[in-house]
């Protein structure tokens, strides 16, 4: 598996945990989102990570020795 693989998975279980939680524990109430705030700094990261390439947890996995798929 590559880095740019690894970090979608990881995405997209934590944006589906943070809105399992959410149900799970106050039924996805908009009055008291706090489940939802995890979700929205998820996909504020993804966002920012397309626009200037910076993404921490793509920096962590190429320290821990997991190999991109463009090489670098």
């Amino acid at each position: 598996m590559t880095v740019e693989r690894i970090v979608r998975i990881i995405a997209g279980l934590f944006i589906m945990l943070s809105l399992a939680l959410a149900h799970f524990t106050n039924g996805i109430d908009m009055s008291h989102p706090n489940w939802l705030w995890f979700t929205a700094f998820v996909g504020f990261n993804l966002f920012q990570s397309g626009l200037t390439r910076f993404c921490p947890m793509d920096m962590m996995l190429k320290k821990a020795g997991v190999k991109s798929s463009c090489g670098l």
